[in-house]
């Protein structure tokens, strides 16, 4: 008896499995099929700007917690003030050298981040200048003020900030930050290429 019960239990679980597996394979490829979980499909989670009723200021978006870091940043120990800037160039040394592959990470970043203000050759006469959107006129990077800069400055004011220019050391990865510092180096090489070409066809 016991063994006509469990080959009729085996039969009935064959069954259900093959009956499972029919209903599961159709022919509405553009359907979705059915939610096993919807808890789990369609997600609860708040919006990243959308009011939150669980906070007291009712912004969804927190501040991070005092003295952490996102994932692959480091630690900034510098202040945003001069005397903090020239001690970060001093102190801080560019651990790239200008390969190929730096250059075109720190293109990349720069096309990114600084062209709109800086302009494509870094002589600050980006789109935002230009077309009048924005009235302050963004610092030269590629002329002789910028070469004097240490490369540890730039960094500085990259991850800082200086004066209207905002920070941009949470948007940027410090790497990333450093390979931008090799490419404003060329654009200087590049510009101040172009002046010695000028002056050698004016005389």
């Amino acid at each position: 008896m016991m063994h006509i019960k469990k080959q009729i239990t085996i039969r009935i679980s064959l069954l259900l499995l093959a009956g499972t597996a029919l209903l599961s394979c159709d022919r509405q490829h553009k359907g979705r099929g059915h939610d096993f979980i919807p808890d789990m499909v369609y997600s609860r989670a708040y919006e990243t700007n959308a009011e939150n009723p669980n906070f007291k200021d009712s912004s969804t978006m927190r501040i991070p917690v005092p003295e952490t870091v996102p994932r692959g940043f480091l630690p900034f120990r510098y202040t945003n003030d001069t005397a903090s800037r020239i001690k970060a160039g001093i102190e801080l040394k560019n651990p790239f050298t200008a390969t190929d592959e730096a250059l075109v990470r720190g293109k990349l970043m720069f096309t990114t981040f600084c062209i709109h203000c800086h302009g494509k050759g870094g002589a600050g006469d980006g789109y935002l200048f230009t077309s009048g959107l924005y009235p302050l006129q963004p610092k030269n990077l590629s002329g002789e003020a910028g070469r004097k800069l240490k490369d540890g400055e730039i960094f500085h004011t990259i991850t800082l900030g200086i004066r209207s220019m905002g920070a941009h050391g949470s948007q940027i990865k410090p790497d990333d930050r450093w390979k931008l510092v090799l490419y404003v180096r060329k654009l200087q090489e590049d510009a101040l290429r172009r002046q010695d070409s000028t002056l050698s066809i004016t005389k």
